[in-house]
């Protein structure tokens, strides 16, 4: 899908917060530059790239070995997971976290806010292939707020005549200053199953990241704060229209085998998704919308 950045440009750049470019062999990127920060969406897969608060370190981490090929995220950024997380429930043979993070979106609005905040709304393109891999009538859009936080939401319209179930994620890498010194509160008390080791848990105090985790904690609605020594600052996770957070770092072997991790780059990104996963999957009425609302602000610490 080739989009035409002159017409991108005409009907949404906003001067001097939000224009539409594209790099050779690379994606087209909605660039936002406002008062607040910098934050840069891929419209392919949707895929928000990087977020960086004003004169601070970037809050979104994007991997520096990231590689652009057409019809798949790139390492790092938030990678949209809908209409399921994980593997297919019904066939593993289909992508896993389902296609939106695959396949084109079109902008269908942007707008410059009144505290001088910058909004961007994104659509899914639907077509026969998302019609072969998920065959339910609905409609997605993806609203980026950057201003003083980054704010995103993912709505799911049911436009069909039945009711259908979702799994979906919000896929957040976060840049940290370095793992071992991380620490994620917010999740005391939470069970979990721990897709390293096995079983279901239960977290006792804050998360801390000593190796690969893969962790997805069920039946919670909490905030979650990521505390960063190293940056002297914290990051706040607040979300709404979720009841699961997953907390994954691949570490050093896993990583490597990705190829576009970077040297050490396991050691510069924590995820900490905002999601509706396993069990507490959403069903969507007919004419009904879900939104899966994460919002994340950053504080100074120490």
């Amino acid at each position: 899908m080739t989009l035409d950045l002159d017409l991108l440009n005409s009907r949404h750049a906003l001067e001097g917060a939000l224009r539409f470019t594209r790099a050779e062999n690379g994606p087209t990127l909605a660039d936002i530059d406002n008062a607040f920060g910098q934050a840069a969406i891929a419209l392919e897969g949707g895929q928000i790239l990087t977020w960086a608060p004003k004169g601070q370190e970037p809050v979104v981490w994007l991997s520096p070995e990231a590689r652009y090929v057409p019809g798949k995220s790139l390492r790092g950024g938030v990678p949209v997971c809908w209409p399921w997380f994980g593997p297919n429930g019904q066939d593993a043979a289909l992508p896993a976290h389902g296609f939106a993070r695959n396949k084109p979106w079109q902008v269908a609005a942007s707008e410059r806010l009144a505290d001088g905040a910058t909004r961007l709304t994104l659509q899914l393109v639907q077509d026969e292939d998302t019609a072969r891999l998920w065959p339910h009538k609905a409609e997605l859009s993806l609203t980026v707020t950057v201003g003083t936080a980054l704010r995103i939401e993912l709505a799911t319209r049911n436009l069909g005549a039945e009711p259908f179930a979702i799994t979906e994620a919000l896929h957040t890498y976060f840049q940290v200053s370095d793992i071992g010194d991380v620490s994620v509160s917010g999740l005391e008390g939470c069970s979990y199953l721990d897709k390293v080791e096995g079983g279901s848990k239960v977290q006792q105090g804050a998360v801390a990241i000593g190796g690969e985790m893969d962790r997805v904690y069920l039946a919670t609605t909490a905030e979650c704060v990521i505390h960063d020594p190293g940056y002297k600052r914290r990051i706040r996770v607040a979300k709404s229209g979720s009841r699961s957070t997953v907390v994954w770092n691949p570490w050093a072997e896993k990583g490597a085998k990705f190829g576009d991790m970077g040297q050490d780059g396991y050691r510069r990104m924590l995820c900490v998704e905002s999601a509706n996963a396993l069990e507490d999957a959403v069903t969507v009425g007919a004419g009904e919308t879900h939104v899966l609302m994460a919002e994340y602000a950053v504080e100074s610490e120490g």
